[in-house]
């Protein structure tokens, strides 16, 4: 198998080669610069040593000339539009130079930030550290929709045995619940069965006759089942509990959202940590002098 190296110097060959010349690369003095232009955009050129390292050794054939040919046309699109900019814009070079820079160091601070974090970041996130975070917050999580608690089952009109479902669904034991669940797998097309699970209403009755309703809240208050239907398919609904828009969201409907808050939070602490160790640091190593 050819080395990774002698793969990348062959495909560069093969770029030159491919690209419309047929001449030998002659070596004629030390000092003359013989390489080969891949691309130009106006009076900029693109070299096949640029293009080293580009394509890994497990990628060949059509794949590795495709990768080669975009990148080779994003340069020569970013060159003229970075030429066309010098042109129209009286660009301070100074200026220009001290915003890379700039953005130079943000990168490689930011870089070395999430290696920080991801060396020291703790995922783990107790039940009632949750529980904590909710209560303490609980007015930042009102309901933006209305949510349901409860079971839903959509199957075609043809299925068999339709007549058992109104049965199933409202039953509270163990072998109908296993009987309703056997019977959702070999011909329901959309169902939800565990109703400790809570759900936007509106996406559950997407495409059903349901989502016509045109007083929901109304609807969800005096209704705990219902059965609709259209040419197509037959719809179940039994509702065990529901909350309206604007109150405030049940912690297992935010659950992972809380989750999320919490270890975004412990980022920004070990980010702040990072930033504050680095400089006492460098105060205790005598590493800081600000002038005057």
């Amino acid at each position: 198998m050819l080395s990774k190296k002698l793969a990348n110097s062959l495909l560069i060959l093969f770029i030159i080669t491919s690209l419309g010349s047929c001449d030998f690369i002659r070596f004629k003095d030390a000092a003359v610069d013989v390489r080969k232009p891949v691309a130009r955009a106006k009076g900029t050129l693109l070299y096949a040593e640029d293009l080293e390292g580009l394509v890994p050794s497990e990628v060949t054939g059509k794949d590795s000339l495709d990768r080669v040919n975009k990148f080779i046309q994003d340069w020569v699109k970013k060159q003229l539009l970075i030429q066309e900019a010098s042109d129209q814009i009286d660009f301070e070079e100074a200026e220009i130079e001290r915003k890379v820079l700039d953005y130079r160091y943000s990168l490689m601070g930011y870089e070395f930030q999430q290696y920080y974090i991801e060396q020291h970041l703790n995922t783990e996130i107790s039940d009632d550290e949750i529980q904590e975070y909710y209560d303490q917050n609980i007015d930042n999580f009102g309901l933006k929709q209305n949510i349901v608690r409860g079971k839903f089952i959509k199957v075609p009109v043809e299925a068999p045995s339709t007549n058992r479902i109104k049965r199933l669904i409202q039953s509270n034991k163990v072998e109908d619940f296993d009987d309703l669940k056997a019977y959702c797998l070999s011909f329901a097309t959309a169902y939800q069965l565990y109703d400790s699970v809570w759900m936007v209403f509106d996406d559950i009755v997407k495409g059903s006759p349901l989502s016509e309703i045109p007083n929901k809240v109304q609807f969800l208050r005096s209704k705990k089942y219902t059965e609709s239907a259209d040419d197509d398919f037959l719809y179940f609904l039994k509702i065990e509990e529901f909350r309206i828009s604007d109150n405030i969201s049940p912690l297992e409907f935010v659950r992972d959202q809380v989750r999320s808050i919490i270890l975004n939070k412990r980022k920004v602490d070990l980010a702040k940590k990072l930033e504050d160790d680095v400089y006492q640091n460098a105060l205790k190593n005598n590493e800081i002098e600000i002038y005057n």
